[in-house]
């Protein structure tokens, strides 16, 4: 999450990609970072590991879902500091 957020409020285009697992975590980080609306989606946990054929599978299927999210635009912060 915080990378897509850091990335985000650069200007550039991100989506986060989430393990079901770890998606209540990603809703307080995009929150307590000020970035609730970024786009995300949720994986399957685990992915690390589950082999190349199930890595090029899920890739195949959440690349549509990927290539949507990018065109949300998001308000941009402008930081002070």
């Amino acid at each position: 999450m915080r990378d897509g957020i850091s990335i985000a409020k650069q200007g550039i285009p991100a989506v986060a990609l989430i393990t079901e697992t770890f998606w209540a975590q990603g809703d307080f980080m995009s929150r307590s970072l000020g970035m609730p609306d970024l786009p995300r989606l949720q994986l399957p946990h685990p992915v690390a590991g589950s082999g190349t054929a199930a890595m090029a599978d899920l890739a195949r299927r959440i690349t549509p879902s990927i290539l949507s999210a990018l065109t949300i635009q998001l308000p941009i912060e402008n930081d002070a500091s």
